[in-house]
Protein backbone atom coordinates (compact mmCIF):
# COMPACT_ATOMS: atom_id res chain seq x y z
CA UNK A 1 0.00 0.00 0.00
CA UNK A 2 2.94 2.45 0.83
CA UNK A 3 4.72 1.67 -2.24
CA UNK A 4 1.71 2.44 -4.04
CA UNK A 5 1.12 5.87 -2.37
CA UNK A 6 4.67 6.62 -3.06
CA UNK A 7 4.13 6.13 -6.73
CA UNK A 8 1.06 8.03 -6.82
CA UNK A 9 2.50 11.16 -4.87
CA UNK A 10 5.43 10.97 -7.69
CA UNK A 11 2.95 10.86 -10.70
CA UNK A 12 1.45 14.07 -9.45
CA UNK A 13 4.83 15.15 -9.08
CA UNK A 14 5.86 14.90 -12.29
CA UNK A 15 2.90 16.22 -13.58
CA UNK A 16 3.06 19.22 -11.69
CA UNK A 17 6.73 19.47 -13.23
CA UNK A 18 5.79 18.88 -16.71
CA UNK A 19 2.66 21.91 -16.57
CA UNK A 20 5.02 24.25 -15.31
CA UNK A 21 7.15 24.08 -18.05
CA UNK A 22 4.64 24.09 -20.97
CA UNK A 23 3.90 27.29 -21.96
CA UNK A 24 0.45 28.16 -23.61
CA UNK A 25 -0.57 30.72 -26.06
CA UNK A 26 -3.52 31.85 -27.52
CA UNK A 27 -4.52 34.60 -29.38
CA UNK A 28 -3.64 36.88 -32.11
CA UNK A 29 -3.35 35.51 -36.17
CA UNK A 30 -0.94 38.57 -36.88
CA UNK A 31 0.89 37.58 -33.67
CA UNK A 32 0.19 33.63 -33.40
CA UNK A 33 0.34 32.71 -37.27
CA UNK A 34 4.13 33.89 -38.23
CA UNK A 35 6.23 35.50 -35.45
CA UNK A 36 5.32 33.81 -32.35
CA UNK A 37 5.79 30.04 -33.67
CA UNK A 38 9.53 31.05 -35.43
CA UNK A 39 10.15 32.86 -31.59
CA UNK A 40 9.60 29.24 -30.12
CA UNK A 41 11.73 28.29 -32.81
CA UNK A 42 14.42 29.90 -31.99
CA UNK A 43 13.91 30.04 -28.24
CA UNK A 44 14.29 26.12 -28.57
CA UNK A 45 17.26 26.17 -30.29
CA UNK A 46 19.30 28.15 -27.81
CA UNK A 47 18.40 25.37 -25.34
CA UNK A 48 15.26 25.69 -23.53
CA UNK A 49 13.64 22.57 -23.05
CA UNK A 50 10.13 23.91 -22.99
CA UNK A 51 7.37 22.79 -24.73
CA UNK A 52 4.91 25.63 -26.21
CA UNK A 53 1.08 25.34 -27.31
CA UNK A 54 0.40 28.06 -29.81
CA UNK A 55 -3.23 28.59 -30.91
CA UNK A 56 -3.92 31.35 -33.26
CA UNK A 57 -7.51 32.21 -33.12
CA UNK A 58 -8.17 36.03 -33.14
CA UNK A 59 -7.29 38.76 -30.01
CA UNK A 60 -10.42 38.50 -28.36
CA UNK A 61 -9.23 34.70 -27.90
CA UNK A 62 -6.39 35.74 -25.89
CA UNK A 63 -8.85 37.39 -22.99
CA UNK A 64 -11.57 35.06 -22.97
CA UNK A 65 -8.52 32.38 -22.37
CA UNK A 66 -6.60 34.42 -19.90
CA UNK A 67 -9.83 35.00 -17.87
CA UNK A 68 -10.93 30.80 -18.06
CA UNK A 69 -7.18 30.07 -16.91
CA UNK A 70 -6.76 28.19 -20.46
CA UNK A 71 -3.12 29.83 -21.29
CA UNK A 72 -0.50 31.42 -19.75
CA UNK A 73 0.10 34.04 -22.18
CA UNK A 74 -2.82 36.36 -24.80
CA UNK A 75 -1.99 37.21 -27.78
CA UNK A 76 -3.38 40.24 -29.11
CA UNK A 77 -2.95 43.06 -31.72
CA UNK A 78 -4.94 45.98 -30.18
CA UNK A 79 -5.27 47.13 -25.96
CA UNK A 80 -7.89 45.01 -24.30
CA UNK A 81 -10.93 46.64 -24.56
CA UNK A 82 -12.42 48.48 -21.34
CA UNK A 83 -14.83 45.79 -20.76
CA UNK A 84 -12.33 42.97 -20.91
CA UNK A 85 -10.26 44.61 -18.02
CA UNK A 86 -13.20 44.91 -15.78
CA UNK A 87 -13.73 41.02 -16.09
CA UNK A 88 -10.66 40.32 -14.72
CA UNK A 89 -10.93 42.80 -12.17
CA UNK A 90 -14.32 41.08 -11.46
CA UNK A 91 -12.13 38.36 -10.40
CA UNK A 92 -9.63 40.07 -8.40
CA UNK A 93 -7.03 39.96 -11.35
CA UNK A 94 -4.68 42.19 -12.73
CA UNK A 95 -3.77 42.07 -16.39
CA UNK A 96 -0.59 43.26 -17.24
CA UNK A 97 0.52 44.19 -20.84
CA UNK A 98 4.29 43.21 -22.25
CA UNK A 99 4.94 44.89 -25.88
CA UNK A 100 5.80 42.65 -28.23
CA UNK A 101 6.69 44.19 -31.47
CA UNK A 102 5.27 47.06 -33.18
CA UNK A 103 3.24 46.46 -36.55
CA UNK A 104 2.09 48.62 -39.59
CA UNK A 105 -0.78 47.65 -40.70
CA UNK A 106 -0.78 47.39 -44.65
CA UNK A 107 -3.46 48.23 -47.21
CA UNK A 108 -2.58 45.33 -50.27
CA UNK A 109 -4.14 45.85 -53.76
CA UNK A 110 -3.42 43.41 -56.37
CA UNK A 111 -0.46 44.15 -58.46
CA UNK A 112 -2.24 44.54 -61.41
CA UNK A 113 -4.26 47.74 -59.71
CA UNK A 114 -2.93 51.02 -60.94
CA UNK A 115 -3.79 52.72 -57.81
CA UNK A 116 -0.38 53.23 -55.56
CA UNK A 117 -1.74 55.34 -52.77
CA UNK A 118 -5.09 56.55 -51.41
CA UNK A 119 -5.64 59.35 -48.20
CA UNK A 120 -6.41 57.86 -45.03
CA UNK A 121 -10.03 59.17 -45.56
CA UNK A 122 -10.40 57.04 -48.91
CA UNK A 123 -9.65 54.71 -47.47
CA UNK A 124 -11.60 54.20 -44.93
CA UNK A 125 -14.66 55.30 -47.42
CA UNK A 126 -13.59 51.81 -49.34
CA UNK A 127 -14.25 50.10 -46.10
CA UNK A 128 -17.27 51.95 -45.06
CA UNK A 129 -18.65 51.52 -48.46
CA UNK A 130 -18.90 54.98 -49.64
CA UNK A 131 -16.84 54.65 -52.09
CA UNK A 132 -17.33 51.18 -54.07
CA UNK A 133 -15.30 51.69 -57.51
CA UNK A 134 -11.67 52.32 -58.66
CA UNK A 135 -12.85 55.33 -60.61
CA UNK A 136 -13.54 56.96 -57.98
CA UNK A 137 -10.19 57.14 -56.27
CA UNK A 138 -8.22 57.35 -59.63
CA UNK A 139 -8.12 53.77 -60.56
CA UNK A 140 -9.44 51.90 -64.01
CA UNK A 141 -13.24 51.59 -63.22
CA UNK A 142 -14.44 48.32 -61.38
CA UNK A 143 -16.41 47.77 -58.43
CA UNK A 144 -14.34 47.40 -55.74
CA UNK A 145 -14.10 44.17 -53.50
CA UNK A 146 -12.48 44.77 -49.92
CA UNK A 147 -11.74 42.07 -47.76
CA UNK A 148 -11.20 42.32 -44.38
CA UNK A 149 -10.41 40.59 -41.19
CA UNK A 150 -13.46 38.63 -38.93
CA UNK A 151 -14.84 40.33 -35.80
CA UNK A 152 -12.58 38.24 -33.53
CA UNK A 153 -9.49 39.94 -34.72
CA UNK A 154 -7.78 43.10 -33.05
CA UNK A 155 -6.83 44.01 -36.46
CA UNK A 156 -10.44 44.26 -37.33
CA UNK A 157 -11.03 46.70 -34.76
CA UNK A 158 -7.76 48.50 -34.47
CA UNK A 159 -7.69 49.17 -38.20
CA UNK A 160 -11.47 50.66 -37.82
CA UNK A 161 -10.12 53.01 -34.97
CA UNK A 162 -7.62 53.72 -37.05
CA UNK A 163 -8.52 54.56 -40.44
CA UNK A 164 -12.20 54.35 -40.38
CA UNK A 165 -12.94 56.93 -37.02
CA UNK A 166 -14.51 53.53 -35.52
CA UNK A 167 -17.43 53.93 -38.45
CA UNK A 168 -19.01 50.22 -39.70
CA UNK A 169 -17.72 48.20 -42.14
CA UNK A 170 -19.65 48.48 -45.49
CA UNK A 171 -22.48 45.48 -45.91
CA UNK A 172 -20.41 44.06 -48.89
CA UNK A 173 -16.90 43.67 -46.80
CA UNK A 174 -15.79 40.22 -46.83
CA UNK A 175 -14.26 38.88 -43.83
CA UNK A 176 -11.50 36.45 -43.67
CA UNK A 177 -10.32 34.44 -40.78
CA UNK A 178 -5.92 35.44 -41.20
CA UNK A 179 -3.62 37.83 -42.32
CA UNK A 180 -3.04 34.98 -45.23
CA UNK A 181 -6.31 34.43 -46.56
CA UNK A 182 -6.84 38.41 -47.16
CA UNK A 183 -3.15 38.28 -48.83
CA UNK A 184 -4.78 35.42 -51.36
CA UNK A 185 -7.81 37.06 -52.01
CA UNK A 186 -6.36 40.23 -53.32
CA UNK A 187 -3.69 38.76 -55.04
CA UNK A 188 -6.28 36.48 -56.98
CA UNK A 189 -8.51 39.53 -57.90
CA UNK A 190 -7.67 42.79 -59.61
CA UNK A 191 -10.47 44.76 -57.99
CA UNK A 192 -9.58 43.97 -54.65
CA UNK A 193 -8.21 45.44 -51.80
CA UNK A 194 -7.27 44.48 -47.96
CA UNK A 195 -5.58 44.83 -44.86
CA UNK A 196 -2.98 42.26 -43.30
CA UNK A 197 0.01 43.13 -41.11
CA UNK A 198 3.35 43.86 -42.50
CA UNK A 199 4.80 40.72 -41.92
CA UNK A 200 2.53 39.41 -44.75
CA UNK A 201 2.37 42.41 -47.23
CA UNK A 202 5.07 41.26 -49.18
CA UNK A 203 3.02 38.09 -50.63
CA UNK A 204 3.34 37.58 -54.85
CA UNK A 205 0.44 39.08 -56.62
CA UNK A 206 0.39 41.73 -54.24
CA UNK A 207 1.23 46.04 -53.53
CA UNK A 208 1.50 47.57 -50.47
CA UNK A 209 0.10 51.05 -51.29
CA UNK A 210 0.33 54.01 -49.60
CA UNK A 211 -1.96 56.13 -47.32
CA UNK A 212 -1.12 59.89 -46.39
CA UNK A 213 1.81 59.63 -48.28
CA UNK A 214 3.31 57.21 -46.66
CA UNK A 215 4.85 53.94 -47.54
CA UNK A 216 4.53 51.02 -44.47
CA UNK A 217 7.68 50.61 -43.91
CA UNK A 218 9.54 50.05 -40.74
CA UNK A 219 11.77 53.78 -41.21
CA UNK A 220 8.29 55.06 -41.61
CA UNK A 221 6.83 53.86 -38.30
CA UNK A 222 6.69 57.58 -36.89
CA UNK A 223 4.83 58.81 -39.76
CA UNK A 224 2.68 56.63 -41.27
CA UNK A 225 -0.95 56.32 -40.12
CA UNK A 226 -2.30 53.05 -39.37
CA UNK A 227 1.41 52.14 -37.26
CA UNK A 228 0.50 49.58 -34.40
CA UNK A 229 2.15 47.77 -30.94
CA UNK A 230 1.72 44.29 -30.69
CA UNK A 231 0.63 43.03 -27.20
CA UNK A 232 1.53 39.67 -24.87
CA UNK A 233 -0.88 39.52 -21.58
CA UNK A 234 -0.39 37.62 -18.73
CA UNK A 235 -2.29 37.48 -15.51
CA UNK A 236 -0.02 39.33 -12.68
CA UNK A 237 3.37 39.57 -13.16
CA UNK A 238 4.73 36.54 -14.84
CA UNK A 239 7.15 33.57 -13.38
CA UNK A 240 8.89 31.00 -14.68
CA UNK A 241 9.03 29.65 -17.83
CA UNK A 242 6.68 32.05 -18.90
CA UNK A 243 8.75 35.05 -17.51
CA UNK A 244 12.07 33.65 -19.24
CA UNK A 245 9.78 33.43 -22.25
CA UNK A 246 8.87 37.12 -22.36
CA UNK A 247 12.41 38.34 -21.08
CA UNK A 248 13.70 36.50 -23.88
CA UNK A 249 11.35 37.78 -26.75
CA UNK A 250 10.88 41.52 -26.19
CA UNK A 251 14.36 41.89 -25.11
CA UNK A 252 17.22 39.46 -26.46
CA UNK A 253 18.53 40.40 -30.01
CA UNK A 254 18.24 36.85 -30.59
CA UNK A 255 14.88 37.61 -30.67
CA UNK A 256 14.93 40.62 -32.45
CA UNK A 257 16.75 39.07 -35.30
CA UNK A 258 13.68 36.81 -36.03
CA UNK A 259 10.90 39.39 -35.11
CA UNK A 260 12.84 41.86 -38.20
CA UNK A 261 13.24 38.91 -40.26
CA UNK A 262 9.51 37.87 -40.02
CA UNK A 263 8.27 41.63 -41.39
CA UNK A 264 7.96 43.28 -38.03
CA UNK A 265 9.50 45.77 -36.08
CA UNK A 266 11.79 44.92 -33.29
CA UNK A 267 11.59 47.41 -29.87
CA UNK A 268 15.07 47.92 -30.19
CA UNK A 269 14.15 49.92 -33.35
CA UNK A 270 10.80 51.17 -32.33
CA UNK A 271 12.58 53.32 -29.71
Amino acid sequence: MKYTVILTIGNLLAGSVFAQEKIVMKGSDTLGAKMVPQLKEAYLAEGSKVNFEIAAEGSSQAFTNLLAGTCNIGMSSRNVKDSEQDSFTAKGQTLIEHVAAWDMIAVVVNKGNGVRGLTLEQVGDIFTGKITDWGQVGGKPGKISAYTRNTASGTYKTFQGLAMNKEDYGSSTQKMAGNEQIATEVAGNINGIGYVGLAYSAKDGLRAIKVGGESPKPRNKADYPLSRKLFYYTVGKPTGETKKFIDWATTSSAAAKVIDKVGFIPLVEAK
